[in-house]
């Protein structure tokens, strides 16, 4: 199972069934939290490889149909939009990990 996968079901379950999805995700792939980030990473990149391609392509003058390029321009937008907010939150609990008194 792709990460881009396992997060887009994680909106369509309840509060509580959240975790344990998660957590299924994570045993079933035996994946620490930075392989799991690195592997995501590694996913964004190759959607923005594939993106490039085609809208190489489509100015080169081959043969490509227009919403297939704009398809995957967009998914590689939204997955870089998501990879800037795992950023974004693990970079933030960090800062709170770092205020706390001892």
């Amino acid at each position: 199972m792709k990460i881009e996968q396992a997060l887009t079901l994680v909106p369509n379950v309840s509060q509580a069934n959240k975790r344990t999805l998660i957590d299924r995700t994570l045993k079933e792939t035996n994946a620490s939290f930075g392989q799991t980030l690195e592997r995501a990473m590694a996913d964004v990149n190759a959607l923005q490889n594939e993106a490039g391609k085609a809208v190489d392509k489509m100015v080169v003058g081959e043969t490509v149909d227009l919403h297939e390029v704009m398809v995957a321009v967009e998914k590689a937008k939204t997955s870089f939009d998501l990879l800037m907010e795992i950023r974004n939150k693990a970079l933030d609990a960090y800062r709170e990990i770092m205020r706390m008194q001892v």
